[in-house]
């Protein structure tokens, strides 16, 4: 399977959906986009790795990176959905201790403080 990147909108909250295989050769499509976001002012990020089936050093290198770009921006980058293989990698390079995971994307949604997000019309 290859590698996709999604990004939906949610309360004022960027819902990035990452699925297939991330390595060296996808990072470049990944961090553009959190670019993007950043630079948009979308600093507040939910990653949705569900669907993301596979993940080497070069995608934790950058997610790393991507992470610390927007923690610098004074946001918060949070992850749902981590498939067994995936939760395994993240707990040998202790990533786990610095992404904030939750069992869905309701419930991340709901750890931001609400003066992050939009308010309803």
């Amino acid at each position: 399977m290859s590698f996709s990147v999604n990004v939906r909108q949610a309360e004022g909250i960027a819902l990035v959906e990452l699925a297939g295989r991330f390595t060296s050769f996808e990072a470049k499509a990944f961090r553009e986009m959190i670019h993007s976001l950043v630079k948009e002012g979308q600093t507040n990020i939910v990653l949705n790795l569900s669907a993301l089936d596979y993940l080497d050093s070069s995608g934790i290198g950058e997610l790393v990176r991507n992470y610390m770009t927007v923690v610098k921006r004074g946001g918060a980058m949070k992850v749902v959905g981590l498939a067994p293989k995936v939760e395994e990698v993240l707990k040998i390079t202790q990533l786990y201790q610095v992404f904030p995971e939750f069992p869905d994307e309701a419930s991340a949604l709901e750890s931001f403080p609400s003066a992050h997000r939009s308010l309803p019309l």
